[in-house]
């Protein structure tokens, strides 16, 4: 941010905002509108679209825009840029595909659609921001395989509690102490809850009843922790991570193996810990001089050390990741290489033969974080891919999920970028990744 804002800040001097667009405007995404119109300097949200122009319009006008056209082909988008309009459309490709947009902002927390616009934004040379770590979990190594060839960043965005995380995690390796764990502070976890459960809560916080049944089920925050271990390189200690409770951030100090710590480095979480709704890294160093320094600084006897953020502001910091991969071709938070770790799929209760499985925050499956290796031996079903498969077979609550046991719809791009991803990574030979591996990438047909 230090740097960000001076940058940002000559951006707006020299009368050449960095031109941003954004797929999705719902309750996260109308936010990210309303921070880039009335509070970010050097920027302009050129252009939105949803599938429903009303929702669209609405994000504009609740940040203060009243005047917007209405587009449907790239050209009339270019146009209305050129002329300083505001533009919406329902047809995301064209954000895409147009000029005069530098990078486009993904918001619909889709696996499928949100696959084809970050394809797609990528292909025309356009930097990606994802607010979609359900995308990010599932197929982000290889989307960043096509970003990279393309010279733009794809990255999951901060304010969000990967993006958080890995700031922090960036500050610890900074100050000479070793990271040894990135973990999430959850106030609930209940792998049984429903949208019929989250009723009332989503409507109190106007968000849709399946996306905070995938908060309180544990689902989210299994994808949020992949996309961290994806991008540090860290494991999961056990299949589901541990999720201790405890009633301080502190208490993380002795909650965790300190062998599995040490040897690969620990993605995980805690439960009902202040600060809350924070994230934590653990640091680690043995140095004895240095040790003396955070004893003076209240840090504790070492050789382990709590650092902490007591907050993650989603919105607000959207702008800030932008900047970041325009101006400095910096991402947030991205893979390093292949998948570290996956989210699969476990029954929420006892499925039967052909019940079609409804994906994230729903009522038949959540989602556990595994380390990849286990998740290719076993041919374990991917949560992110789960939704609109077929049972062939009854499946006992709290089982999980293997490709044998279901039926795949035909036709998704986000099977075949799995198939890739596995074959690419050389992660295994699994169900998916035989009947793919042959075929091209879909950038290169």
């Amino acid at each position: 941010m230090v740097i960000v804002d001076k940058a940002l800040e000559k951006r707006e001097k020299e009368g050449n905002p960095i031109g941003v667009a954004m797929v999705g405007a719902g309750y996260m995404g109308r936010g990210i509108a309303l921070q880039i119109i009335t509070a970010t300097p050097g920027m302009r949200l050129v252009a939105i679209s949803n599938r429903t122009l009303a929702q669209a319009e609405r994000a504009y006008r609740q940040a203060g825009i009243e005047a917007v056209k209405v587009v449907e082909t790239v050209s009339q988008l270019e146009r209305a840029i050129a002329q300083g309009q505001y533009a919406i459309t329902e047809d995301a490709l064209l954000l895409c595909r147009a000029q005069g947009i530098d990078a486009v902002i993904e918001v619909t927390g889709t696996i499928e659609f949100g696959a084809h616009v970050a394809l797609a934004a990528i292909k025309n040379g356009k930097h990606v921001i994802l607010m979609n770590a359900e995308l990010d979990a599932t197929i982000g190594p290889i989307l960043k395989v096509y970003a990279d060839r393309a010279g733009v960043v794809i990255t999951n965005s901060d304010g969000d509690q990967p993006g958080v995380i890995m700031n922090l995690y960036r500050f610890v390796k900074a100050i000479g102490c070793r990271p040894v764990l990135a973990g999430n502070i959850k106030g609930l976890h209940d792998p049984y809850r429903t949208p019929e459960t989250q009723q009332g809560y989503a409507a109190k916080y106007h968000q849709k009843p399946q996306m905070v049944t995938s908060f309180a089920d544990g689902t989210k925050i299994s994808m949020e922790m992949a996309v961290v271990a994806n991008a540090t390189g860290f494991r999961v200690g056990q299949r589901g991570m541990y999720g201790p409770h405890c009633t301080q951030v502190s208490d993380a100090l002795t909650l965790f193996p300190m062998e599995q710590l040490l040897q690969d480095g620990l993605v995980d979480y805690i439960v009902g810990a202040e600060p809350a709704p924070g994230v934590f890294v653990l640091g680690y160093n043995d140095h004895p001089l240095q040790q003396e320094y955070m004893k003076y600084y209240k840090m504790g006897d070492g050789p382990l050390y709590v650092f902490y953020t007591p907050y993650h502001l989603c919105h607000l910091e959207v702008p800030l990741t932008v900047a970041r991969a325009v101006l400095f071709h910096d991402a947030t938070v991205t893979p390093v290489a292949g998948p570290v770790c996956e989210v699969i799929a476990a029954a929420k209760r006892d499925l039967k033969t052909g019940e079609v499985l409804d994906g994230l925050g729903g009522f038949t499956c959540y989602g556990l974080l595994e380390n990849s290796d286990i998740c290719r031996a076993e041919d374990l079903l991917p949560m992110g891919l789960s939704e609109g498969c077929r049972l062939k077979r009854d499946i006992p609550r709290d089982q999980v999920i293997t490709y044998d046991d279901v039926e795949v719809p035909p036709g998704r791009l986000c099977d075949e970028l799995w198939a890739e991803q596995n074959a690419y990574f050389a992660l295994g030979e699994s169900h998916a990744a035989m009947a793919k591996a042959t075929t091209a990438g879909p950038l290169d047909e």
